[in-house]
C-alpha cells in the first residue's frame, strides 16, 4: 500500500462577496451628506457607535433635530464641500445626482475615507448590514446589496434565536476580561475559561449574570490552573457521513475550539467549513487500497501535538467508534497521559439508510443489526467472520469498505445458507449531493458495482429490511442518484 505523509492544508474559505469588518468609531469623525429618511437612519446608527458625526443636510437640517442635542452630532444647514471630508474615518452620501455622487466619492477617497453611497452599491467601498443589536454582542447580515429585504428577513430569524439577555452576558465578558488577562494564562486555559463562560451564557441567556457567576467561573479557572500540566487534550469527533447538517452540536463545539484538526479524506469540505478559522488543518488521509498515512504515524502525531498544549481534534467520517480505529488512538493518548474524549457521529450506515428512507431494523424483517468490515489488515476479507451470523435472515448487515471483497463475501455467505435473493444496496457518498446507489439481490450486486464510480468507499446494506429498495416503493431516481 502506498504511504502518504500528513499534509497541512489551506483553510478553505468559500469566496466572500465582501469582507465583514467592525469599525471602531468612538470619537472619530464621520461625514454624512444627505437628508432623506435613509440618511436619518444612518445618522442614528453612526451616533450610536459614538462617532463625531457631521451631517450636511442643506435645507432639510430640521429633519435631524432629534439628534442635534447629541454632543457628538453636528448638523450643518448647508451642502457638503470637499474639505469637510478631511480626517474622516467614514464618508456616507445619500445622494441622487450622478455628478455629485462622483464628486463625493472622489473627495472621500482623496481624504482616505472609505465611502458608502446609500442604495448604490457600485459606488461603495463598504456596506451597512442588517443588525442584531445585543451590544457589545453585534451580528451583521449582508447580501452585498443584492437583496436588503432578504437580509432583513434573516435578521428577524436571528433576533428570535438570540435572547435579549445575551446583551448582559456580552457586557459581563467585557467587564471580566481584564481579570482573565491579568492572570497571564497560557492560551489553553484562557480558551477553557471562555468556553465555560459561553456554555453558561447559552444555557441561561434569559437572566443577567451576577457576582455569583463571576465567582463560580473564576473558581473553576483556579482549579484548572492547579491541574494544568502544560499538556493539551484530544477529542475524537465523528464528522458524520458527509452532510454538514448531520453534525451534532457537540461536534461543532469541538471543531470551533480546536487548535489543530487532523482529518481524513472522507470528511467533506462542508464539515470543515464549520471549524474554527484559526485552526491548523492537517490531512492524514486513509483511503482503502490507496495512499494512506500509517496509523502508527497518526497516533504519534496526535500525541506530540497534544503534548505541546494543543487541543487536537481528530475528525473522522461517520462515527469514530465504528471502524474508525478510534480504539488505537485512544490507547496511544492514554499511554502518554493525554486527556482524550470521544464525540460520536451519525454513522455512514445510518446516513445511507436515512437517505433511502428505510429503517436499519424492522419488527417483521430484522430484529438484529450487525456491522462488519469488508477487509482486514491485509486488505483481504477478514477470515474470522461468523458466516452463520452473516447468513441470518432476521439480521440487517452493514458491510463497510466492501468494494473489492464483496464477491468473496457473497460466496462465503451463500455457502453458509444466505438466501441469494436477499436485498442488498451499495452506496457511495451517502447523504452528499453526489450520492450514488445500486440496489440488487446479493447474488447480483457484486457485478453491479461496476456501474458505480471507480473511487470512493462502498457501503453495502444487506437484509430483508431493505427490500423496498428493489421495488417501486422507492422511485428509481431515489434508488440511484448521481
Amino acid at each position: 500500500m502506498n504511504q502518504r505523509r500528513p499534509q497541512i492544508t489551506a483553510r478553505r474559505i468559500e469566496p466572500l462577496a465582501t469582507l465583514p469588518l467592525f469599525h471602531k468609531l468612538e470619537e472619530r469623525k464621520a461625514v454624512l451628506a444627505g437628508a432623506t429618511e435613509g440618511a436619518l437612519w444612518k445618522a442614528e446608527l453612526l451616533a450610536a457607535a459614538g462617532a463625531e458625526l457631521h451631517v450636511f443636510a442643506g435645507a432639510e437640517a430640521a429633519r435631524f433635530e432629534g439628534l442635534a442635542g447629541h454632543e457628538r452630532v453636528h448638523v450643518h444647514a448647508r451642502g457638503w464641500e470637499p474639505q469637510d471630508l478631511e480626517g474622516a474615518a467614514l464618508a456616507i452620501g445619500d445622494l441622487d445626482e450622478e455628478a455629485e455622487i462622483h464628486a463625493f466619492v472622489a473627495a472621500a477617497r482623496r481624504a482616505g475615507a472609505p465611502v458608502n453611497i446609500v442604495d448604490k452599491p457600485e459606488h461603495c467601498d463598504f456596506a451597512f448590514g442588517a443588525l442584531v443589536n445585543r451590544s457589545p454582542l453585534v451580528v451583521a447580515i449582508s447580501t452585498d446589496g443584492a437583496a436588503p429585504v432578504f437580509g432583513q428577513a434573516i435578521r428577524t430569524k436571528i433576533e428570535a434565536l438570540l435572547p435579549p439577555g445575551l446583551k448582559s452576558w456580552a457586557q459581563a465578558a467585557a467587564d471580566w476580561r481584564p481579570a482573565v488577562q491579568a492572570r497571564n494564562l497560557p492560551f489553553a486555559l484562557r480558551r477553557a475559561f471562555w468556553e465555560l463562560f459561553a456554555a453558561k451564557a447559552l444555557a441561561e441567556p434569559g437572566r443577567e449574570p451576577g457576582p455569583e457567576d463571576e465567582a463560580e467561573l473564576f473558581a473553576r479557572l483556579a482549579q484548572a490552573e492547579t491541574q494544568h500540566d502544560g499538556k493539551g487534550r484530544v477529542t475524537l469527533v465523528g464528522a458524520g457521513p458527509g452532510d454538514p447538517d448531520l453534525l451534532t452540536v457537540k461536534a461543532i463545539r469541538a471543531l470551533q475550539s480546536a487548535d489543530i484538526i487532523l482529518y481524513d479524506d472522507l470528511v467533506s469540505p462542508g464539515v470543515l467549513e464549520l471549524a474554527r478559522r484559526e485552526a491548523r488543518r492537517m490531512l492524514v488521509g486513509k483511503t482503502g487500497y490507496g495512499p494512506s498515512v500509517k496509523q502508527g504515524e497518526i497516533n504519534t502525531l496526535i500525541v506530540s501535538l497534544a503534548a505541546q498544549g494543543k487541543h487536537v481534534v481528530r475528525l473522522k467520517g461517520g462515527d469514530p467508534g465504528i471502524f474508525g480505529r478510534a480504539g488505537e488512538e485512544i490507547e496511544a493518548c492514554r499511554a502518554a497521559g493525554i486527556p482524550v474524549s470521544l464525540v460520536p457521529g451519525i454513522s455512514a450506515a445510518q446516513g445511507a439508510a436515512a437517505s433511502l428512507g428505510l429503517s436499519l431494523t424492522h419488527r417483521d424483517h430484522a430484529r438484529r443489526l450487525q456491522f462488519v468490515t469488508g477487509h482486514g489488515r491485509s486488505g483481504a476479507l477478514p477470515d474470522d467472520l461468523d458466516w452463520r451470523a452473516m447468513a441470518d435472515p432476521a439480521a440487517s448487515t452493514v458491510i463497510y469498505m466492501a468494494r473489492a471483497t464483496l464477491p468473496g463475501f457473497r460466496e462465503s455467505a451463500l455457502a453458509a445458507g444466505l438466501d441469494p435473493r436477499t436485498p442488498a444496496v451499495a452506496v457511495i457518498a451517502a447523504t452528499r449531493p453526489d450520492e450514488m446507489r445500486v440496489a440488487a439481490t446479493i447474488a447480483e450486486l457484486p457485478e453491479r458495482l461496476a456501474e458505480m464510480p471507480a473511487s470512493g468507499p462502498v457501503l453495502v446494506l444487506l437484509g430483508h429490511a431493505f427490500g423496498p429498495a428493489l421495488s417501486d416503493e422507492i422511485p428509481a431516481a431515489d434508488r440511484r442518484r448521481a
